[in-house]
């Protein structure tokens, strides 16, 4: 379920590549004081580094929880690594919000996607 209801559900486009994702997952603590502050925060925060293409979240019924950030190349991957607030919240996610996570990061060789063309409703069969 969405937090934000009224937004449209769709996956971030397929972009030629090669690009890079990185794949975090997580399973949360209870103590989750200041999480949704920050979160927002640094989804605020990557949108400002060159080379940013997007974010895809998903969060199972059970806890799992999955962030895929989507970079034009190493060198934008990298600057979100190394960004100083950044860092000091992969900190406190790692000393209150986290109980286990991993990261995988990856360069994409191929990419492509899918949409359903919305068709008109005609008029009603009688």
């Amino acid at each position: 379920m969405s937090d934000h209801p009224e937004a449209p559900v769709a996956p971030v486009e397929a972009y030629e590549p090669p690009y890079y994702v990185a794949v975090f997952s997580t399973v949360r603590t209870q103590e989750q004081s200041g999480y949704g502050e920050t979160n927002a925060r640094m989804e605020e925060l990557v949108k400002d580094i060159p080379g940013f293409l997007g974010m895809d979240h998903a969060q199972t019924p059970g806890g799992l929880g999955i962030t895929v950030g989507y970079f034009r190349d190493a060198e934008a991957l990298a600057e979100w690594r190394n960004d100083a607030e950044h860092r000091a919240a992969q900190q406190r996610g790692r000393a209150e919000w986290y109980r286990s996570y991993t990261l995988h990061v990856a360069k994409v060789e191929r990419s492509h996607g899918f949409t359903r063309a919305q068709v008109p409703p005609g008029p009603a069969a009688g």
